[in-house]
Formats: structure tokens, sequence, C-alpha cells
């Protein structure tokens, strides 16, 4: 965390408490083998001290010093879920709260998942919910899906799933 004085567009002097962070993936995994109208969307639900309570979210983790974008993504899969994919795009980027940390998100499409044993780490208490798309839909319009990541994830891919871009 850093204090810094700054000189803000415009020319006011201001004073602006900084959290440095080397950046976060996210894991869109889609399973669209059992039904291609209606995919599954592998959801974790796990205890987050901030809120104070369970969130059902997207797997996601912090990227290491020096780690690539898809090890960290990969790594995050397996370790949390137990899932491996085969194939990975980028789906989108963005800062999480550029008010005051330095984090950036990226959200990287899994698709073609096979299943194995997940290897949290030992405060992760996750829960794994293979979840059809228009049930995690219901949930974000119901407000029960209250993590910025995961609905943006989610949001964004539904739209380009319904402009037939993916």
């Amino acid at each position: 965390m850093t204090h810094d004085e700054v000189i803000e567009p415009g020319g006011v002097k201001a004073t602006r408490d900084i959290i440095r962070h080397h950046g976060s993936v996210v894991v869109l995994a889609v399973d669209t083998e059992s039904n291609s109208k209606d995919p599954d969307i592998l959801l974790i639900r796990q205890y987050r001290h901030a809120a104070g309570k369970l969130l059902l979210e997207l797997p996601a983790g912090h990227i290491e010093p020096g780690e690539k974008l898809l090890s960290a993504a990969k790594r995050e899969l397996m370790e949390e879920t137990g899932y491996r994919a085969k194939r990975w795009s980028k789906h989108a980027s963005y800062y999480a709260s550029p008010g005051f940390l330095t984090e950036t998100m990226t959200i990287l499409l899994a698709e073609d998942l096979t299943q194995g044993e997940a290897a949290p780490e030992e405060d992760e208490k996750i829960e794994v919910h293979m979840t059809p798309l228009s049930e995690v839909m219901r949930l974000i319009h119901a407000g029960k899906i209250e993590d910025g990541k995961t609905l943006i994830g989610v949001l964004l891919y539904d739209s380009l799933r319904r402009s037939r871009k993916l």
C-alpha cells in the first residue's frame, strides 16, 4: 500500500492511498456437452471474510509474480475445482476497483472440461456447483449472485451467446 501525493488532470493536488496488486485471473468454465442451448457454468461457493458470508462465484485467484496468465488460470481451476480445460480464450479484462487498487482481473473462458480431484489451499473450503446458464441468470436477476467478477463474466458471456458471437 502506498500513500501518494499527486497532481490530478486539471491541476488539483490530492492524496491517494493505493493498494498495489499483481493482478488476478478469473475462470469462466463452460460445459456445453450436456446441453449446448443451456450450457453448464462452473461456480464455487466459498466464505469471503470481507463480505462476511458465503458467495457463489467463478473460480479465481491472484497471479504470482512472474507467472503467466494461462498458467495461473489452469492452476486456480485445478486447485479450486479439480477441473481442467482443453480450450482457453480471453473473455474480458477490467480494473477491479481503480479508485484505490491497481488490480486488473482477466477473465478466461475455459471449455472442453474434464473433471479431476481438487486441491484447495488449507484455508479454502469450497463447494463446486455445475449450474445451467439459465439458472445462473435467474440467480443474478434475483440478486443471489453478488460477486462482481461473476456478474461481469456471466453477463458478458450470455450477451455474446445471444448475439451469436460465441
